[in-house]
């Protein structure tokens, strides 16, 4: 038998050639369907002689409301069969774990230390209830306390928040803080319009809306950045606020923001900073400094903590000193040695979450920054601004790829790539090419609606991700664009390697065909005469 040199297969002069990639597939039926009757992962101990012998009957102390008639409904599973089936889930799917995960742009998708799920999985810190007495609780109180302190450094601002738990949950925190403020000037009435723009986060206009006002939407101007004459047109007496991504999804940077602030406070309103897209700027540039009134930031994405797949998470609410009253309550206050929870006054908005939020993503956090310090998260946004410029140079290189608005100019952490030209050549749009990278183990997503951007496809390369990985990844998108024009067939077929072929995606308008539970799915089995 020949011997074989397979690093011929993997490299070509030192960069990562395609990889011969399939992914597993286990066919793995739902955990229900696996259950066994009297199958046990653990057995519960005995009663002992002397505690039966005491006769104390401990469900007769439940309400006879809330005792159960029958027993749940429960898998049951040995201990190895149920490490063996969520073992091969977890080869089925993709993730930053898994593969190079830039093609998530917007998400901040970067390495979160497995040294921190250590400390959030520890029994210090996992056995905690969050109906101790504070007492019991210091040394959270004050991670969580200390965690505030750098995030008014980061943001310049004077007092902060963490009890939403999402980036969302913090921008629909934020206003109801703006309507809140309004308010209590007896403006509440008068200021029902929110101002942002197109291009920044889609979650700023939806709690605006959620909250009740009218939004007005703002686009670009011909160079790409947010139209400042356009913003002169829409402030008046009736804004209660301006809300704004920075850089926006475009990874522009509004080198005027201060002069958008400056608008809104000119006639009254107050300024919020949407700061999900903070990843190239910490240390660099701020709230504060910009004139803003509020801002967030999302934990699970520029303090790498995991993203949970949406939840839980951390959105951290920042203010200025006149905005602090209105902060979700409890807050952590520091008084003496030690550490307590404050209620605040009328002013507050309440309680946005339960107890004081997800504190182990904010132990995960701190744990993150107190590794790196202040020079650290610097260098992190230097990085992931220099990784980000490096790939986009290396991915306008593909033809039918551009980078529409702000030609010439450098972005920030991310950029909203057009696939347009592809497309108008070849027929083969931005969603299949997405398809078609999972076929090498990575992917990216599109839910950038609506697509203002033609074909769009966002790419964040973040600090995290090594140049041989940036390049895995280009080579990835310039294979698909040469096999779109070579072979269109191909990439409109896919995928190939993946557990699941291709999804027939019809259902998704027919909501007498979804099922979001084992037993909904059973239920419309029966419906349908299946079962």
């Amino acid at each position: 038998m020949s011997m074989q040199d397979i690093s011929r297969f993997r490299f070509t002069d030192g960069k990562p050639n395609l990889r011969r990639y399939h992914q597993a597939r286990w066919d793995e039926p739902v955990i229900f369907e696996l259950s066994q009757a009297g199958e046990r992962g653990v057995l519960v101990p005995e009663v002992e002689v002397a505690i039966e012998a005491a006769g104390h009957d401990v469900l007769a102390t439940l309400p006879a409301g809330m005792q159960r008639k029958d027993a749940p409904a429960l898998p049951e599973l040995s201990q190895n069969r149920t490490l063996r089936h969520y073992l091969r889930l977890s080869q089925e799917n993709l993730g930053a774990d898994f593969n190079v995960d830039v093609g998530q742009g917007t998400c901040t998708m970067k390495y979160n230390p497995k040294i921190n799920e250590q400390l959030a999985r520890a029994p210090k810190m996992s056995e905690l209830h969050p109906l101790q007495h504070e007492d019991t609780v210091q040394g959270i109180l004050q991670v969580m306390y200390a965690m505030e302190g750098v995030l008014k450094e980061v943001s310049g601002m004077d007092a902060i928040n963490l009890q939403p738990r999402s980036g969302s949950h913090a921008i629909y925190a934020n206003m109801a803080i703006i309507r809140a403020w309004h308010e209590s000037r007896g403006e509440g009435a008068q200021r029902d319009e929110v101002i942002t723009t197109i291009f920044s986060h889609p979650s700023d206009a939806a709690c605006a809306k959620l909250m009740g006002y009218k939004v007005i939407t703002l686009y670009p101007d011909e160079n790409g950045y947010p139209d400042l004459e356009a913003m002169r047109a829409a402030v008046s007496p009736r804004t209660a606020a301006l809300i704004i991504t920075n850089p926006e999804d475009t990874g522009i940077f509004n080198p005027r923001i201060r002069e958008w602030v400056d608008l809104a406070h000119s006639v009254g309103a107050l300024t919020c900073y949407d700061q999900a897209n903070a990843n190239g700027l910490m240390g660099i540039a701020r709230a504060r400094e910009a004139g803003f009134d509020l801002c967030h930031f999302n934990l699970h994405k520029t303090f790498a903590t995991p993203h949970a797949c949406g939840g839980p998470a951390v959105g951290a609410m920042c203010v200025t000193e006149a905005l602090a009253p209105f902060l979700p309550r409890p807050r952590v206050v520091q008084d003496g040695q030690r550490y307590r929870l404050d209620m605040g006054d009328d002013r507050s908005i309440g309680k946005v979450s339960a107890f004081l939020g997800t504190a182990s993503i904010v132990l995960r956090a701190y744990a993150w920054v107190m590794n790196l310090g202040a020079d650290g998260l610097r260098e992190v946004s230097e990085i992931a601004v220099l990784n980000n410029n490096y790939m986009m140079a290396e991915l306008l290189k593909i033809r039918g790829l551009t980078a529409p608005y702000a030609e010439g100019h450098r972005r920030i952490e991310q950029v909203r790539y057009s696939w347009a030209g592809l497309a108008a050549d070849t027929g083969i749009h931005s969603d299949e090419i997405g398809i078609r990278a999972a076929d090498f183990g990575t992917h990216y997503w599109t839910s950038h609606h609506p697509y203002v951007v033609p074909e769009p496809a966002t790419i964040e390369p973040t600090e995290a991700y090594s140049r041989a990985d940036l390049d895995e990844f280009v080579g990835i998108m310039r294979h698909i664009a040469d096999e779109a024009r070579q072979d269109p067939a191909k990439v409109k077929g896919a995928p190939y390697n993946c557990p699941i072929h291709k999804v027939q995606g019809d259902y998704l308008d027919d909501p007498a065909r979804w099922a979001i539970t084992w037993r909904a799915w059973q239920r419309k089995l029966r419906e349908h005469g299946a079962a």
